[in-house]
């Protein structure tokens, strides 16, 4: 057992039967997928016919409605596939789109597009980015003005994960441009509806997933497809945010254990100086930091998915979480990479990818430079970013 700690004997069995599909169902593929820049849509329906695509989420709808250690286990057993373009498909739809639908969407909108979203049969996107508008939210630009029955949406989004192959899209638009954070909603806009277009991202990484740059050219979307209320959309992200930049954390710890075991393994087989490298002091004694710092992450982001599993609103620590792991992730590719020599630097070898997968992780979700700055505030400002949810104006930082 891993951890029994944290992991009960129930989160095992899942761990083993995830294990299993994705060795049969994924693995094999990785390498093609990543040539190809595209994941076939037939495999998300088999992540939905497992129950892999709502394991949070209600039954009613769909979903597994486990506790959040089952989607621990799901962004470790991820990290095993050498593959953050595969990992980021399902990890955006689940936790950073569709709990926006699940949590403060309509009976309409949980019916139409979150059960569909749960089975595998539609693929969703977040949409927040846009090209002048990261971590300062403030400056999205993106407008849904109401017209009787429906919003006409313009504007543009980028580094939008599963824009240009995905279904539909949970974005984040300007409904009262001079209500500023008070006049962001949220809509569910189609993929495919007339007036939305998409230019395909070319990635130093996350090879296997589509990364786009869309445009909304006068779309005409449904009042329905409002998600809550009207000029809330800034306060639902404060919520999900928190989620996001825990998985990423648990994501990042998972492909740094991952990487640390895989570079053992060659370590073990590689002979330099008529014996095998893992019996050099210089290379161990790198190994023993390595593992350290690992362990030491990993322990502090458990503890943070135990204050999320319980319910606790943990914006410091998540913040910190994130940040601590995505850099560490960086750190360890680097190092283990260095481990290969020569071979490190040809793609065979799977730690070229993991390298190159591992940079975004400190840039999405929130800099580590946003992360740094929120941490601040509330280390030394005595920013509390809870009771600002009721505020009318909260910090933009929040949501970067």
């Amino acid at each position: 057992m891993k951890d029994s700690y944290y992991f009960t004997e129930e989160h095992e069995l899942f761990r083993q039967g995830l294990r299993q599909f994705l060795e049969k169902e994924c693995i094999p593929h990785i390498d093609e997928w990543e040539k190809n820049q595209q994941v076939p849509k037939e495999i998300w329906k088999k992540f939905g016919e497992m129950g892999y695509l709502g394991i949070n989420l209600p039954e009613e709808y769909g979903g597994m409605n486990a506790d959040f250690w089952y989607s621990v286990v799901f962004q470790e057993e991820l990290a095993r596939c050498f593959s953050g373009g595969f990992s980021i498909i399902p990890t955006a739809h689940q936790y950073m789109a569709i709990t926006y639908v699940a949590n403060v969407g309509s009976e309409f909108l949980k019916q139409k597009y979150l059960t569909k979203a749960i089975a595998g049969e539609w693929i969703a996107s977040i949409a927040i980015t846009e090209p002048n508008a990261g971590s300062d939210v403030a400056s999205i630009r993106t407008t849904a003005k109401r017209e009787g029955e429906h919003y006409i949406v313009n504007g543009s989004k980028i580094f939008i994960t599963n824009g240009v192959y995905g279904d539909f899209l949970v974005t984040v638009v300007k409904t009262k441009p001079e209500a500023g954070t008070a006049g962001f909603s949220l809509l569910v806009i189609d993929r495919n509806a007339e007036g939305v277009s998409a230019n395909k991202l070319d990635k130093l990484g996350w090879h296997a997933s589509d990364t786009a740059e869309l445009f909304f050219d006068n779309v005409k979307v449904p009042a329905e497809n409002l998600i809550g209320e009207e000029g809330k959309g800034f306060y639902y992200l404060m919520g999900g945010l928190q989620l996001e930049r825990l998985i990423g954390a648990t994501g990042a710890i998972g492909a740094c254990e991952f990487a640390l075991g895989y570079t053992l393994q060659y370590m073990s087989e590689r002979e330099a100086f008529g014996r095998k490298i893992n019996k050099f002091q210089a290379l161990r004694h790198r190994i023993a930091d390595m593992a350290t710092e690992i362990e030491a992450t990993k322990y502090f982001v458990y503890h943070v998915c135990r204050m999320h599993n319980d319910g606790k609103y943990a914006v410091k620590e998540a913040s910190m979480a994130k940040l601590m792991a995505s850099e560490l992730s960086d750190q360890i590719m680097y190092k283990c990479l260095q481990m290969f020599g020569g071979y490190g630097f040809i793609e065979d070898y799977k730690i070229a990818r993991m390298f190159r997968d591992s940079r975004v992780g400190t840039i999405g979700g929130g800099s580590s430079e946003v992360m740094r700055e929120i941490i601040a505030k509330m280390v030394i400002d005595s920013v509390n970013y809870k009771s600002a949810i009721g505020h009318e104006k909260p910090s933009e930082l929040e949501k970067a």
